[in-house]
């Protein structure tokens, strides 16, 4: 694949990631806090990804 859908790919899975955050966070802080950091990842590597930094 292209280099810029990579970045987008991540950025979406960074989306639903976040909103699994939201839904979990209530029943398991603990799953919600290590979605959370995977969503984190995963916005990050797709903004590298995109060459914005």
């Amino acid at each position: 694949m292209d280099t810029d859908l990579w970045g987008l790919f991540l950025l979406v899975l960074a989306g639903f990631l976040a909103g699994g955050v939201y839904a979990m966070w209530d029943k398991s802080r603990v799953l919600a806090i290590a979605l959370g950091g995977c969503a984190a990842l995963a916005a990050v590597s797709g903004v590298l990804r995109l060459g914005y930094f």
